[in-house]
């Protein structure tokens, strides 16, 4: 019954069939030769339209099974090609669109193995370059009579470079848990205004003189929205922090903050200081970066952390880049979604 325009097709064949079937015989039994007209009328309709109609619904039944072979044994950007309106065209229809499917996926997996391959290789890049130099301070702290001042710079040198395996391994264990989707949120009901304040103030203590200068256009106080604090925190130091880092000397970075009947709105933009030549939304790959040529400090999953963040929450989040104009825009939802 689902699909009853060809079940009576098929009905209406049969029968029609059956009927020429009996008017041959008919017409080579009967002498009346007006009853063998009749009888030979019909069967020259028969042959005339039913056939030609049947040959043509082989034909494209044909098509489509060595369409769908080409496409089983791997010639993927095959198409099958049928223009009709019928149950056939259907077929025709699923079969593509399950090609599509399939390559879309094949792609996707291709994209995952290049990523997975960009990970290891960026990850080893940015273990080992602190590493190394951790080692050699230490071997010219065990070889060499120094005084305590160089003391004292070897020991600082040291310290930065732990800290900065210390991040990068708390970056990747961060990621992994989100990834696997291990990561539980303690919502509270906080003042998302305030909280972005903060946040901006300890950046700007952070980074210091060097730092570009921010602008905050906050609407309003107090915004409250039902959010994990803390991990709200981290979305917004690791936005700041990022555009502090990448930021083109001597501009600006604005930051916006609104709200609508059921939403937080936030926005960053700032100036790159590197041309980004590839997709916005790479940027929330794991170890993309603006900055290729890999000269700026971080762990590189930044957005990447961000993005979880947000969308754990039942959030969105996008980037839209305009000349060397980059912007990051939030919505996150007032009310507990999850």
């Amino acid at each position: 019954m689902q699909n009853w325009r060809l079940t009576f097709g098929i009905i209406m064949m049969l029968l029609l069939t059956a009927i020429a079937g009996i008017c041959i015989w008919q017409a080579a039994t009967y002498y009346s030769i007006y009853q063998q007209g009749l009888f030979i009328l019909y069967v020259l309709l028969y042959v005339l339209f039913l056939v030609p109609y049947i040959l043509s619904k082989l034909g494209r039944f044909i098509a489509i099974i060595n369409g769908s072979k080409e496409i089983a044994e791997g010639n993927i950007q095959n198409t099958i090609q049928d223009t009709g309106k019928d149950d056939l065209s259907k077929l025709a229809g699923y079969i593509n669109n399950m090609k599509a499917g399939y390559q879309s996926a094949l792609e996707n997996q291709m994209k995952s193995e290049r990523l997975k391959t960009e990970l290891i290789t960026n990850v080893s890049h940015d273990l080992k370059t602190p590493l190394t130099s951790i080692i050699n301070y230490v071997d010219l702290l065990k070889k060499e009579d120094l005084s305590t001042e160089t003391t004292r710079a070897y020991i600082e040198t040291l310290d930065r470079k732990a800290l900065r395996m210390k991040l990068l391994i708390e970056d990747l264990f961060e990621i992994s848990k989100m990834a696997s989707g291990t990561v539980e949120l303690d919502i509270e009901y906080v003042d998302v205004a305030t909280l972005l304040t903060q946040a901006i103030a300890e950046s700007n203590t952070s980074m210091g003189q060097a730092s570009p200068e921010i602008r905050e256009r906050i609407a309003k106080f107090p915004i409250h929205a039902h959010l994990d604090g803390n991990k709200i925190w981290r979305v917004f130091e690791n936005l700041i922090g990022n555009a502090q880092k990448y930021s083109l000397p001597g501009t600006r970075i604005y930051i916006y903050l609104d709200e609508s009947d059921d939403q937080v709105l936030f926005k960053i933009q700032n100036t790159a200081a590197y041309e980004i030549d590839f997709a916005a939304e790479e940027l929330f790959e794991r170890f993309k970066r603006a900055d290729e040529s890999r000269q700026t400090e971080g762990s590189g999953l930044g957005l990447s952390i961000v993005k979880s963040i947000v969308e754990l929450h039942g959030g969105e989040i996008k980037i839209e880049i305009h000349g060397d104009q980059f912007n990051v825009i939030l919505h996150l939802p007032k009310q507990r979604l999850i």
